[in-house]
Formats: structure tokens, C-alpha cells, sequence
């Protein structure tokens, strides 16, 4: 099982990216990043990651949207941006929004995690429920 990891690192704190990485089943997961190199500068990222330094959250969105790919495996999305809604609620898999504040209509396609106030524990038991499905 491949996990899809999509990070937009300008749109999630980097104290909330660092406990995601943490949590995430690093050899299953396939982790792609997109922000400026501020953003990108404040976390340390899996050594696998593709990392895409960008100007703007416009540009975020389509690196994002273009490394995406369809199917039945488990979607992360670390963002609380409603342009990722579409994307998730036609996605065929389990999808966990990563975020302190979702868009609404991010709410209604996944399960929300906010790591810090949630917890690891819950994206943990999130892993455990899909590995197991």
C-alpha cells in the first residue's frame, strides 16, 4: 500500500507538518511538498520527498493537484485550502485533511486531524485503520 501524502507547507504550520512526518508510515508513504523556501526551510523533510519550491499559493495548487494521482489508496492532504475539496471528494480512497483550519468543504470529503490539538495519537490510529482495511 502507497500512501499519497500532499503537503502545501505555506498553508499548515511547520509545528503541525513536523507532527505529521512524525506519524506518518514513512516507507509507505509517497510525500510531495510545495511552498516557498521559507516554508520549506522550516521543516526537515522524509530524505524521499519531492520537494517543489514555488511562489505563491496559486502555483502550490497546481504542483500539487499535477502530482496527485486517482485511486483506491489513502490520500493525505495537509492543507486546509477548499480548492483541494474537488480533488479529495472524488478521490476513491480514504482522505485525511491535515489542519487547524479546514475550509469547509474540506471538512465534508475526510477525516480532519489537527495534530496539535488532536494529537498524535489520532493521525496514528488514521494509519492504523487504512493499513488495516
Amino acid at each position: 500500500m502507497t500512501i499519497q501524502v500532499l503537503v502545501d507547507a505555506d498553508n499548515i504550520p511547520p509545528g503541525r507538518l513536523r507532527a505529521l512526518l512524525l506519524a506518518v508510515p514513512r516507507d509507505e508513504a509517497r510525500v510531495v511538498v510545495a511552498g516557498s523556501r521559507r516554508a520549506l526551510a522550516a521543516v526537515r523533510w522524509p530524505p524521499r520527498a519531492d520537494i517543489h519550491e514555488v511562489a505563491g499559493w496559486q502555483e502550490a495548487d497546481m504542483v500539487l493537484a499535477r502530482a496527485y494521482r486517482p485511486g483506491s489508496q489513502p490520500l493525505v492532504l495537509a492543507s486546509g485550502d477548499g480548492d483541494f475539496a474537488m480533488l479529495a471528494s472524488g478521490h476513491q480512497g480514504p482522505v485525511l485533511v491535515v489542519s487547524d483550519r479546514p475550509a469547509v468543504r474540506l471538512r465534508r470529503v475526510g477525516t480532519v486531524v489537527d495534530p496539535v490539538a488532536d494529537g498524535l495519537d489520532a493521525l496514528r490510529r488514521w494509519f492504523d485503520a487504512v493499513a488495516e482495511a
